[in-house]
């Protein structure tokens, strides 16, 4: 259908140029129709209903999140080469038996539209059923199972989140509202250290920089110069399949299942569910919700540790309360100073009053007792007794003491007689004729000349007593037995040394007569 102009405007007869001229430019510009935004909008919007009408689409379903607030439902159908917006009005939605779902293949009947508020064709679907699973969640399916087959997905591979995490990872794209929701919710709640680990969320490259990040997070070392987090966020905000396809990648979700560091996904709005959120240790189903699971809230926190304190300050008034009722108990029960001594003062009363006759009856007893004791000695008395001793040693008979006396003469002849015997067998007898004993250092008697001549110091015992002698200027042959001989002219005696006197040099002595042994 042709479009229609709208009416003209009127020109003046001064803008008419003289007949024969060429029309000049600002003439032609004057001639074109002049629409408003308003007018097209609208001729277009005519002619598109009216050459198209009602049509039938098979596509896939993609970015619907559900109904609106309103009640309509706005969403896109696609197929490999083209998209075209879609809506559901809200009295038709109720009515559809197969209701819109997240990429699933439909084939749609509907109306062709225009929406002039954002010059853009759309599609206002009046039934709609299934046509079969898309492409995309085709493979979506197909390598969830091959991943979950692995283990990726078990749920003894989940860590908890930290109570408390020191620092906090987010690997997330710098400028858009996610971080700073993140950021935002972590003030309010309880302030803590943020690093953020830039990277695109989608197109391509974004698997690898989003795997990559994982990996460099868990690649910092405990005690570097940069700290490492304690839990990680995936983050990114809302969008179709394709927008969020790159959490769906092989690489992203190994990386999430290999992270040491606990894992919060937090991709899309809370119907968007991508692999990640199954190899993850936690899905939040938005990100301000990953921010939540990531720290408690300070100041619930403050009055729970408030609660606490004051219930511990409350039981223990209770347990002193209680024990201080216990301990009065106890001092009721005890008898006082009074109680406890009476029975103690009365046993002492009566021991008062049983001593003083007991003291006069062992009195009365002890004096008894040494009168009788007096009587006996005075009937038995000591110089009576040694009186009557005296008398009885005295009338023994003398016969034993005779042959006693007889002994002891016999005994004392004998022993004379041997001390007579001994004494001239002694050698001392021998000493009183002029020999002399002579002994060693060790007071041994000496029997030979080598033996005199070896020994260091003498001892020469004469009957009257003894003197030391050093063996000095020996003979070098022994001494033979020969008669005295006659007198000659007197020579200085041989002097032996004594000691302690000092010795002086003496001369060489005469030949003697030897003498012999003593014994």
């Amino acid at each position: 259908m042709p479009l229609v102009p709208p009416p003209r405007p009127a020109t003046s007869a001064a803008a008419v140029p003289p007949p024969g001229e060429p029309a000049p430019s600002a003439l032609l510009q004057a001639n074109t129709p002049e629409w408003s935004v308003g007018d097209l909008a609208a001729a277009l919007k005519r002619t598109l209903e009216d050459a198209f009408g009602h049509v039938r689409l098979r596509g896939e379903i993609s970015g619907y999140r559900g109904p609106h607030g309103s009640g309509h439902a706005y969403f896109s159908l696609k197929d490999g080469s083209a998209k075209i917006d879609a809506v559901v009005w809200k009295g038709v939605l109720g009515r559809l038996r197969q209701k819109p779902k997240e990429g699933l293949e439909v084939v749609a009947t509907g109306k062709i539209t225009t929406f002039a508020g954002k010059s853009s064709y759309q599609i206002v679907i009046d039934s709609m059923e299934p046509a079969g699973i898309g492409a995309w969640m085709a493979l979506l399916e197909e390598r969830k199972r091959q991943l979950a087959a692995e283990g990726l997905f078990e749920a003894d591979r989940k860590r908890p989140i930290p109570f408390l995490p020191r620092v906090i990872g987010v690997v997330t794209s710098p400028t858009g509202a996610v971080i700073r929701d993140i950021l935002h919710r972590l003030e309010d709640r309880f302030p803590r250290p943020v690093l953020v680990w830039p990277v695109r969320v989608q197109g391509e490259g974004a698997s690898e920089e989003i795997a990559a990040a994982i990996r460099g997070f868990n690649a910092l070392a405990p005690d570097g110069p940069i700290p490492r987090p304690d839990v990680l966020i995936v983050a990114r905000g809302g969008g179709s399949i394709e927008d969020l396809w790159a959490f769906n990648e092989e690489a992203v979700v190994r990386a999430a299942a290999e992270s040491g560091i606990p894992l919060i996904s937090a991709v899309g709005h809370e119907t968007d569910t991508t692999l990640i959120d199954f190899a993850s240790d936690r899905r939040a189903p938005t990100p301000t919700g990953a921010a939540e699971m990531a720290v408690p809230v300070r100041a619930e926190l403050l009055a729970q540790i408030h609660d606490l304190g004051a219930r511990q300050a409350g039981t223990m008034l209770r347990r002193v309360e209680r024990e201080r009722a216990d301990f009065r108990a106890l001092v009721r029960a005890i008898p006082g100073a009074d109680a406890f001594l009476a029975a103690k003062r009365q046993r002492l009363d009566l021991a008062d009053a049983r001593l003083r006759p007991a003291l006069a009856a062992n009195a009365r007893d002890s004096r008894e007792r040494l009168n009788r004791l007096a009587d006996r000695l005075t009937r038995r008395s000591p110089a009576i007794a040694l009186a009557e001793a005296r008398a009885r040693l005295a009338g023994i008979d003398h016969r034993p003491r005779t042959a006693i006396s007889r002994i002891i003469e016999r005994r004392r002849d004998r022993l004379g007689a041997q001390a007579g015997l001994l004494g001239a067998l002694s050698y001392k007898a021998v000493l009183a004729r002029g020999y002399a004993l002579v002994r060693d250092a060790d007071g041994l008697p000496v029997r030979s000349r080598e033996a005199a001549a070896t020994a260091v110091r003498l001892q020469l015992q004469f009957a009257d007593g003894a003197v030391f002698a050093r063996p000095e200027d020996a003979p070098a042959a022994p001494l033979a037995d020969a008669p005295p001989s006659p007198p000659r002219a007197k020579r200085a005696p041989r002097r032996i040394a004594a000691e302690p006197a000092p010795k002086p040099k003496e001369t060489a002595p005469e030949p003697a007569a030897r003498q012999g042994s003593l014994f």
